[in-house]
C-alpha cells in the first residue's frame, strides 16, 4: 500500500472522465451536453504547465451495449478537450469499452492502462495518482500499486467515500483543491 501522506510529488495523474472532470448525467453521448466540473480547465492547464503528465481513463460501456456509436464518447472527449482550452490536454487515453464483468480488458478496477503506462513512461508508482470519484477509480489505484484522490463534485458515492476512508485517500470537494495536495515532480 503506497503512502498517503498530505502533498506529494506527482509526475503522473490518471483521471476518470464523468464525475471527475465532467458532469456525469450517465451514459453521456451528445457533445452539447458535456459541462467541466469548476476549476477543471485552470488545473488541468495548471498541471500541464508543470510537466505533470495526464492520462485520462474512462469506462464506456455504452457502444457495447448498443446504445450509441464509438465516435460519440470521441465526440464528448473532443468536447470536453476544447472545454479545457487545450489542443491535447492528455498524454494518453483510454476508453475501456467493455461491458461491466469483462475480465483481462481495460475497465476500471482494472489496472491494466495505469500498468502499462507507468511502464511506457518509465513512471515511479510513487509518483503516480488517480483521481476519480467511484470506488472502481480508487481500486484501481489499490490493484496498481499508486496513490489515489477521491472526488465528490458531482455527486457523493457512499461506496467510494468508505474504501477512500478505508485506504486513507483525501477526498476533495473541487477538481481545483487537486492543486493542494500534489506538487509537480521532475522528469522520472
Amino acid at each position: 500500500m503506497p503512502d498517503c501522506s498530505a502533498t506529494r510529488h506527482i509526475r503522473a495523474v490518471f483521471l476518470d472522465r464523468d464525475g471527475t472532470l465532467i458532469r456525469d448525467p450517465g451514459y453521456l453521448h451528445e457533445p452539447g451536453k458535456v459541462e467541466l466540473l469548476p476549476g477543471v480547465a485552470a488545473t488541468i492547464r495548471a498541471l500541464r504547465e508543470r510537466g505533470v503528465l495526464l492520462f485520462l481513463h474512462t469506462n464506456q460501456s455504452g457502444p457495447a451495449r448498443g446504445m450509441f456509436p464509438m465516435s460519440d464518447v470521441i465526440a464528448c472527449n473532443r468536447r470536453m478537450e476544447e472545454l479545457i482550452g487545450l489542443e491535447s490536454p492528455f498524454d494518453g487515453v483510454c476508453i475501456a469499452d467493455e461491458p461491466p464483468g469483462t475480465q483481462g480488458g481495460y475497465r476500471k478496477p482494472s489496472p491494466r492502462f495505469i500498468a502499462e503506462t507507468i511502464a511506457a513512461h518509465s513512471l515511479d508508482k510513487a509518483g503516480c495518482v488517480v483521481v476519480g470519484d467511484k470506488r472502481r477509480d480508487l481500486e484501481s489505484a489499490v490493484a496498481a500499486g499508486v496513490w489515489a484522490i477521491r472526488i465528490s463534485a458531482d455527486r457523493d458515492d457512499p461506496a467510494a467515500a468508505e474504501y477512500a476512508a478505508a485506504h486513507s485517500f483525501p477526498t476533495i470537494s473541487r477538481f481545483d483543491e487537486l492543486m493542494g495536495l500534489v506538487s509537480p515532480r521532475s522528469a522520472k
